[in-house]
């Protein structure tokens, strides 16, 4: 299944999507040990962006430790999302991708996100620009439509091709339908029928036996996993495993669970500092318990706890109950 986007060659089309508040620099470092092909930045809103750029004049060379390294860009003025692609570009990106997808209403409401496929030209222009832009590839996650009455996912993926872009991801929902529902992998074989570029598929593929679904129905060239990676980073390999064997690699065991949430949490003490980490990290072990026994419980502590030792003491003391088989936790 390995294909290349310009220069970059794709081996394990199963790549990690662009999550806001998610797939930060920890969370990336950690689903890219586990094999996944792209990892995709958070979206990044060009125009405050390049403002802060400008105030700070500082440069942030750390994309060049991930490569290769997608930064995802959202924003509804051409000029500005190119010049945001140069100045990512300049920081190590290895491929743009373009924000068409994004449901949120404070995005859409902006003309930015999945508003754009609403507007054909606003959208060619967009990519036009960017594409001129940088000298690495751009590519476009979209949804396949704003509503019921408007699939145009096909339409502008042709036109994307047209204009230089050189992968397209398709959400299989439309905007309107936000995350309600279930993604329609069958859909998006239009879209792979409509171009000759690569095609990726994304939505709903929590296990590997959803990302054999979805490739089948969808003819898609890859998938991409955004949601089902919550707290669950090693199933890209699961899921490579599974593409390429026919058999999933087993889950970690509860004593390399904890080792990584450990690990997790110190990469993003690291990364946002003491005070700030404590309450980046909630949301990561909630995702990472859950289901496991006297998860709600430890989830409600530790969201009271602002110190970061003792947050740590009370998931070694947590893991240690699991794997003793005590019954209270």
């Amino acid at each position: 299944m390995s294909f290349f986007i310009g220069p970059v060659e794709i081996r394990d089309p199963v790549f990690l999507a662009p999550m806001s508040g998610v797939t930060d620099l920890p969370f990336r470092r950690l689903v890219k040990r586990y094999g996944a092909g792209l990892v995709f930045s958070e979206m990044i809103a060009s125009r405050p962006m390049i403002e802060e750029y400008r105030r700070s004049g500082q440069s942030d060379t750390r994309y060049a430790e991930e490569f290769p390294m997608v930064v995802q860009l959202a924003g509804c003025e051409p000029s500005i999302v190119a010049e945001a692609a140069r100045l990512n570009v300049e920081r190590g990106a290895a491929i743009i991708d373009i924000n068409f997808g994004c449901p949120v209403k404070k995005v859409v409401n902006n003309f930015a996100g999945s508003a754009l496929m609403k507007d054909e030209p606003l959208a060619t222009r967009i990519m036009e620009e960017t594409v001129r832009a940088v000298d690495v590839p751009v590519s476009v996650k979209m949804r396949l439509g704003w509503d019921e009455t408007s699939l145009n996912a096909p339409r502008l993926a042709k036109i994307a091709e047209d204009v230089g872009i050189k992968m397209i991801t398709v959400h299989g929902r439309t905007r309107n339908q936000m995350y309600k529902g279930t993604a329609d992998w069958n859909a998006v074989r239009a879209v792979k029928d409509s171009v000759k570029i690569p095609v990726i598929v994304n939505g709903d593929i929590t296990t590997p036996q959803d990302a054999v679904h979805a490739l089948e129905q969808s003819n898609a060239d890859g998938i991409m996993i955004g949601r089902g990676a919550y707290g669950r980073p090693w199933v890209v390999r699961q899921i490579i495993d599974y593409l390429r064997h026919g058999v999933a690699s087993a889950a970690p065991s509860l004593p390399e669970i904890s080792d990584l949430v450990r690990e997790h949490y110190d990469a993003i003490l690291s990364c946002y500092g003491r005070h700030t980490g404590v309450g980046v990290a909630r949301k990561h072990i909630g995702w990472y318990c859950q289901g496991l026994p006297g998860s709600d419980i430890l989830r409600a502590t530790i969201n009271r706890m602002d110190d970061p030792d003792l947050v740590k003491d009370r998931l070694k003391e947590y893991f240690f109950c699991l794997q003793d088989n005590r019954a209270s936790v």
